[in-house]
């Protein structure tokens, strides 16, 4: 994670000092920017490096960091961290993004490292509970409606009854918790509900939810050469809509090693940012007999079936036997949890 450290004084010049010295612990790459060293003034670099660092560390008053950085702030799902020192070093402030930005958890290390006390203002951290964020951030899920953690992480923080329907088997910690087994027909006595599921078109539910994406569904993939990214990305969308799963759920796509220079394959696993996991021609036919197959794939390639070995071998069941699209073959698994 890159840091950048402001410091204004020469008390808080020793304390940027140090804590750029702390660069590469707890993987921080830290550089210190002494305001009597910016020939351009602060405002300027800071406006130029925005977008270039993950945090800032201001050594300085709270007000001088809120006036600094009020015009770069935009919403709470692409801010930086930001943390304030005071130039004595007695507090480590968590000032802004606290939970996706990880200004918490670096207020809190910088605080462990100076001595100074750590000041954590978010209320679910004060009261030992997880926010939806750092849940969802945690376990990499993606947050569907994000508007939606405002409310339900302050229902939580007012102990109201929230329940937690979950496909992935990680559990929020929250003590006034219910899980929930099924999305038909919700009517436990909740006040809210947190859904962390793959599955598109949620029936409707009468509480405040919010929708969590679990990555756990893979994609087998078999094609002819040379077949074009677009195509077996318009393939892959038409499969997951056609079993009602979101695309912010796929967690690897997987192929046979003959493929694994098929530039199409390849730019697809970066569209949907996932991993491309390539399987040998004995992997797959260790398997191959537990599926479909194909005499004229096999005398293409050595193998009766590409996509559903490769689906199943990234891990779990398949919901989505092959299907073809355009000449290219798709198979769909999802990973079951522990």
């Amino acid at each position: 994670m890159k840091l950048a450290c402001f410091s204004f004084t020469e008390k808080g010049y020793k304390i940027g000092e140090a804590i750029s010295k702390l660069s590469n612990e707890n993987n921080y790459e830290i550089h210190h920017y002494p305001s009597s060293k910016i020939p351009e003034g602060v405002n300027n670099l800071l406006k130029r490096i925005w977008s270039e660092y993950e945090g800032f560390i201001f050594i300085s008053a709270v007000g001088i960091a809120v006036r600094m950085i009020n015009p770069f702030i935009k919403h709470k799902t692409i801010d930086p961290a930001v943390i304030v020192i005071d130039d004595l070093g007695k507090y480590s402030i968590s000032l802004l993004s606290g939970h996706l930005g990880g200004a918490n958890e670096i207020a809190q290390w910088i605080g462990e490292k100076l001595g100074a006390m750590p000041i954590i203002t978010t209320a679910s951290d004060n009261r030992g509970i997880d926010s939806i964020d750092m849940f969802a951030k945690r376990n990499n899920y993606f947050i569907e409606n994000m508007n939606s953690t405002t409310k339900l992480t302050s229902m939580m923080v007012n102990g109201k009854k929230i329940g937690l329907y979950t496909e992935d088997g990680e559990i929020i910690k929250y003590d006034n918790l219910v899980l929930v087994q099924s999305l038909e027909n919700v009517n436990l006595n909740i006040d809210g509900l947190i859904i962390v599921s793959s599955k598109l078109n949620i029936s409707a539910i009468e509480v405040p939810y919010i929708v969590l994406r679990p990555k756990n569904i893979n994609i087998g993939i078999g094609c002819r050469k040379g077949i074009e990214a677009n195509m077996i990305i318009n393939a892959i969308k038409s499969a997951l809509n056609e079993i009602e799963i979101s695309l912010e759920s796929i967690k690897a796509i997987g192929t046979v090693e003959v493929k694994k220079d098929e530039a199409g394959i390849i730019e697809a696993a970066k569209y949907f940012n996932c991993s491309l996991k390539i399987f040998t021609i004995d992997e797959i036919k260790n398997i191959e007999n537990n599926f479909a197959q194909s005499q004229f794939v096999k005398n293409t390639i050595g193998v009766y079936s590409v996509a559903e070995p490769s689906a199943y071998l990234l891990g779990g069941k398949l919901i989505k036997h092959k299907s073809i699209y355009n000449g290219i073959t798709i198979a769909v698994s999802r990973s079951i949890h522990n």
